[in-house]
């Protein structure tokens, strides 16, 4: 499966294009479905999901003109049969995957059984916002928004990397260089940093930065 792991979305020339060359076609003859799930453990979860979807809130996500768009909510998905929803997901050309809570994010990719599906998903390409990328790694984080019980996982890590969004970014003084590198130092990966400009593409297992802000390694 091929990945590009975003801060905000699709923000830039250089990741719209680097999403271009993943799935091999231009977004207006791409098919894409949205999982907002994630979005819900946060205050107002409801109302930003719709947002996102209507493009009025963010980065170019859901609302890039692709040629369809659905939406996969994974909380519904244990009590529907697989033979509706397995199709649509094996046959979408991008998985989009919203931010929000990265541990209830995760505890649903393993409960619904997506995350069991991801490796074979050889044609889609999954594109993550946030928290919708950072539980594709091996560290995620929890707003403390939902009932799971504390030791659930935090992430997949299907990508043997930590993640860290929005770098220096004002509304969340604690994602600081300084305080990200205190805290890279704990985690026993390398940990990339990046800004709402930048995104980590994964092809094969091989990560490459594309970037038209700022980012760091910590750990490499």
């Amino acid at each position: 499966m091929k990945l590009l792991l975003t801060s905000a979305g699709i923000s830039n020339g250089s990741i719209h294009d680097a999403l271009v060359e993943l799935m091999g076609k231009p977004v207006a003859e791409a098919s894409a479905l949205f999982i907002p799930t994630a979005i819900y453990a946060l205050p107002n979860g409801a109302d930003i999901a719709s947002r996102v979807i209507r493009g009025s809130l963010g980065d170019p996500f859901c609302d890039m003109g692709w040629r369809s768009l659905g939406v996969l909510e994974l909380t519904t998905l244990p009590s529907i049969k697989k033979e509706h929803w397995v199709p649509m997901l094996q046959e979408t050309d991008a998985l989009l995957v919203g931010g929000g809570d990265c541990q209830y994010l995760t505890y649903w990719m393993r409960q619904s059984g997506v995350a069991d599906l991801l490796p074979s998903l050889e044609k889609t390409v999954y594109v993550g916002l946030s928290a919708g990328s950072m539980v594709m790694t091996r560290f995620g984080t929890t707003y403390g928004g939902h009932t799971l019980p504390a030791d659930s996982a935090k992430a997949l890590g299907v990508v043997d990397i930590a993640l860290h969004p929005h770098l220096d970014y004002e509304l969340f003084p604690e994602n600081s260089a300084a305080n990200l590198e205190k805290l890279a130092a704990t985690i026993p990966v390398p940990s990339y940093a990046i800004d709402d400009q930048t995104a980590i593409k994964v092809t094969d297992g091989k990560v490459e930065v594309v970037s038209e802000g700022h980012w760091k390694l910590f750990n490499a």
